[in-house]
């Protein structure tokens, strides 16, 4: 069997697919990621998801090749990556005492099929009530400004939740593994196998 392809330059996500233990390549995959009018967050993840995955299937034509993007949303808008400080503290600021959704757009592709499966998997966090000292302290550590919503759950950012709500906590880092391995076994890819 061919390697799976991961359609990402995430260091995160393929940290992620390392746990499953099965062969795999990370390529970084050239797709416009700007939203269309009208698209919903949920939408605007699947279809990037599917995307990506298909981006690489002429350049690994006879792969299962995963893809996947996530948006989160605050007050039905979306956040991204903060890229300052201030954005960063923003952000909190926003999210204290709030719930913020990320949806996570999934996608395998089998490229010698041309055919995959696509999903959204959603993961709710609900923000405790922060200060602005904690705020500024918790950004000063762990600098999430690469992290949609400013924060890094498998981090610190744990400290800044009420609770969490979801199937798969690994979703708010980027690759949904129970849905994947899902996704896989009804490829024919059996991580346990």
């Amino acid at each position: 069997m061919n390697p799976l392809i991961l359609a990402s330059s995430s260091p995160w996500r393929k940290a992620l697919l390392e746990k499953l233990g099965l062969p795999f390549l990370s390529v970084t995959p050239d797709c416009d990621e700007t939203p269309l009018p009208g698209e919903s967050a949920r939408e605007l993840v699947m279809r990037l998801s599917r995307d990506k995955a298909r981006a690489l299937a002429q350049r690994y034509p006879d792969h299962l090749i995963i893809g996947s993007d996530q948006v989160c949303v605050l007050n039905q808008q979306i956040v991204g990556k903060p890229h300052s400080v201030q954005n960063a503290h923003a952000q909190l600021r926003a999210a204290s005492g709030q719930a913020i959704v990320f949806y996570t757009g999934l996608t395998v592709w089998h490229s010698g099929q041309q055919a995959g499966e696509t999903l959204c998997e959603p993961f709710t966090v609900h923000f405790r009530e922060l200060r602005e000292d904690e705020i500024v302290r918790y950004v000063a550590r762990e600098q999430p400004l690469q992290c949609a919503g400013s924060f890094k759950s498998e981090g610190l950012g744990i400290t800044l939740f009420d609770r969490l709500e979801g199937r798969d906590p690994n979703t708010l880092v980027g690759l949904p593994l129970i849905a994947l391995c899902t996704l896989l076994r009804r490829a024919g890819v059996d991580p346990l196998g």
